[in-house]
């Protein structure tokens, strides 16, 4: 046993009876362009690369790798039941080195049988056969950056792409893969309602199994934080959610998370898997972890920048935070995620997820109830149409005191 491994599983206050499911996250660093709204940790190659310098696919992909495998200890026996490879623009590396990288990924673990394997792609890197080889290499599931079909909104972005190329990556892709999301944003700069239903209407004409649909947020320490564009006021960003759910609906799709919608059978159970505080092993340049055991949840934080990961995950140091979650703030943890859920969650497995007692809870559901933004019945707990709405405000409820 590794002296991480004897440190996180020693005694301690929590009684974890099961393990949750776990997942695999891997992440790529590297875009062609850095967006004004993104606060990921993504880099733009041409920003600190050579003039004409190729990625470093290769090199990058045996960091990854060496990063897992000085993870192993920590999730000995366990199988993984899903793989999402995020970025960053993971469609910028060739179908050879996803293909090598799933290879290795196999190679040392466990995968479920069927496991879902999702692979990010940016139009902007799309060309004529690229995601069926993607598919070659052992992807199942592709989710494209689409964010608008509106030129001058795709510009407004700072996308890479324009119209013409989001429309023949999603046909691609909807040809090349049983299932696939596209995910798009609204309350755009200078979008008007009828602008934000063309673009959800273009989106569905592809039948789509899975639809992201994200309100475009300024996030601290991006250029739009600093240089803030004109957007929707509030009471049109929500005349624009009240027609996409109409929309999304009338097509078949139903939205099981704030952000998410869904043809049957075809939710996202990478995300599901979070969601539900299940655990993820992030692997890749500013990748998090969240991993359980016995009597504690362990969360991690990989080196940021790539160059810097990568010397230190081929020296099996990529780790640079490891922070045991406090048994007070379980209840929070566990709420943010799972209240997203249309259908909420069990009151028996956020039990067995946290290892606490359901007294550390009703404070919050009690006053939930209260307010009209929960409902208890059955063993469940889950948000009302108000609590949607109050989202945030509902999740503070369980925050410690």
């Amino acid at each position: 046993m590794t002296d991480a491994l004897r440190h996180w599983t020693r005694p301690g206050t929590l009684q974890l009876q099961e393990l949750p499911p776990l997942s695999l996250y891997i992440h790529l660093p590297w875009c062609l362009k850095k967006c004004p709204y993104c606060d990921f940790n993504s880099h733009e190659w041409g920003a600190t690369a050579a003039p004409g310098a190729a990625m470093p696919e290769l090199d990058y992909v045996a960091a990854v790798v060496a990063d897992l495998e000085s993870a192993l200890p920590l999730i000995w026996g366990r199988t993984v039941q899903t793989v999402f490879i995020g970025g960053g623009t993971p469609s910028l590396f060739s179908p050879d080195a996803i293909d090598r990288l799933l290879s290795d990924v196999r190679s040392r673990l466990r995968l479920a049988p069927g496991a879902e394997v999702t692979l990010e792609a940016n139009p902007g890197t799309f060309e004529k056969d690229r995601f069926r080889a993607f598919r070659e290499a052992g992807v199942t599931r592709l989710s494209i950056g689409v964010q608008s079909f509106h030129d001058g909104h795709l510009r407004a972005l700072g996308r890479v792409h324009d119209r013409a190329q989001a429309l023949a990556a999603v046909a691609e892709a909807a040809q090349a893969f049983e299932t696939f999301n596209l995910d798009i944003m609204y309350a755009l700069p200078g979008q008007t309602l009828a602008q934000c239903e063309e673009d959800i209407r273009t989106a569905l004409s592809f039948a789509p199994p899975h639809i992201s649909i994200y309100h475009l947020t300024i996030e601290p320490n991006t250029v739009f934080a600093k240089f803030p564009p004109a957007v929707p006021e509030d009471d049109e960003a929500y005349a624009m959610l009240d027609r996409i759910t109409e929309l999304t609906a009338d097509a078949g799709l139903a939205r099981y998370e704030v952000s998410a919608y869904a043809r049957a059978g075809h939710r996202c159970q990478h995300n599901l898997n979070y969601w539900q505080f299940g655990d993820y092993l992030g692997i890749g340049a500013g990748a998090h972890s969240k991993l359980s055991f016995a009597h504690r949840v362990l969360r991690q934080v990989r080196a940021r920048e790539p160059r810097l990961y990568m010397e230190r995950a081929r020296a099996g140091d990529a780790v640079v935070q490891s922070d045991e979650v406090a048994r007070r703030d379980l209840p929070f943890e566990y709420t943010l995620n799972a209240l997203r859920l249309r259908e909420g969650f069990a009151m028996r497995e956020m039990l067995e997820r946290t290892g606490l007692p359901a007294s550390a809870f009703r404070a919050g559901i009690d006053a939930g109830v209260a307010r009209g933004w929960l409902v208890e019945e059955a063993g469940w707990v889950r948000p009302t149409e108000r609590g949607f709405d109050f989202l945030s405000d509902l999740q503070t409820l369980f925050l410690p005191d």
